[in-house]
């Protein structure tokens, strides 16, 4: 079973930046299709960033040109990398994978980590 794990949320003020970060035990995450999805509560969950397993990146209208994904193979890990964030950014986020499919809608991704809070407030 993949087993996930998100860091890096927390609180910044607007304009600000943050990073947050997917690691994975037992499993090399460059065999996946790795994605980042946010959910605020009482709405759906939805993808903002994915990343295929050659290094393809997608993202959603709302964060492009702000957020950037990225993997780093030697240490297992892809990051999301979010500059500029807005208090509409504020979310759980959530690292997620699939070994077969791509791209941003959620239901594509067989697994999921328990997520992070980012909270972007002045």
């Amino acid at each position: 079973q993949l087993q996930l794990v998100e860091s890096g949320g927390g609180s910044v003020q607007p304009g600000g930046s943050l990073t947050l970060s997917c690691g994975a035990s037992e499993f090399t995450l460059d065999s996946y299709t790795v994605g980042w999805l946010r959910q605020v509560p009482g709405e759906e969950r939805e993808g903002v960033a994915c990343i295929s397993t050659e290094g393809i990146p997608t993202y959603a209208a709302s964060v492009k040109g702000r957020f950037t994904i990225s993997r780093d193979n030697a240490k297992n890990t892809v990051s999301l990398k979010m500059n500029s964030l807005k208090p509409e950014d504020t979310a759980v986020y959530y690292c997620a994978a699939d070994p077969v499919r791509y791209g941003l809608a959620t239901y594509l991704y067989d697994y999921r980590g328990q997520g992070t809070q980012v909270t972007v407030s002045s």
